[in-house]
């Protein structure tokens, strides 16, 4: 018989500059370099995905990087890719807030299908290659693909 310590319960929450305009729904996931929270827009009820650097991780040159990563979204404009809504550095962490898509992750869908049907690999495959063209057609390079990091909305 084991025995198990109290749970962490506590909702995740934001640094409390942004509490005023983001309220915390629930985690999203947490990367190599940010965490990401389904957040509400209290200025408009909008949902939202706000990505922050890990603290941890706040050294100048990750704080650079995602800087530039914040730059690099703000420059596309594609129904499949969320688009940068909101952005700033809140002490010495930068974020931003981007649109939020309702979907599964693909990750999550091969974890619980194990072996996608050849038709639905082919127009996965197909769908993310479209936003992946346009980035790169535009010099940007995602540099982490992954089925954690495609999201199925809908048909795409």
């Amino acid at each position: 018989m084991s025995r198990q310590g109290p749970r962490d319960t506590a909702e995740p929450t934001l640094p409390s500059v942004l509490a005023e305009h983001y309220k915390v729904q629930r985690l999203l996931g947490r990367g190599g370099m940010a965490t990401v929270y389904l957040c509400t827009d209290e200025r408009d009820g909008q949902s939202v995905a706000v990505k922050i650097l890990r603290e941890e991780l706040g050294s100048a040159v990750t704080i650079e990087r995602f800087l530039r990563e914040i730059d690099f979204a703000s420059e596309l404009d594609h129904p499949q890719i969320p688009k940068v809504l909101d952005s700033g550095v809140i002490g010495e962490l930068p974020f931003y807030a981007m649109t939020y898509i309702d979907g599964e992750s693909l990750g999550a869908r091969l974890k619980r299908e194990k072996q996608l049907p050849i038709d639905d690999a082919v127009r996965i495959a197909c769908a993310a290659m479209e936003p992946m063209t346009y980035a790169h057609a535009r010099g940007i390079v995602h540099r982490d693909i992954k089925p954690e990091n495609i999201l199925l909305s809908g048909e795409k």
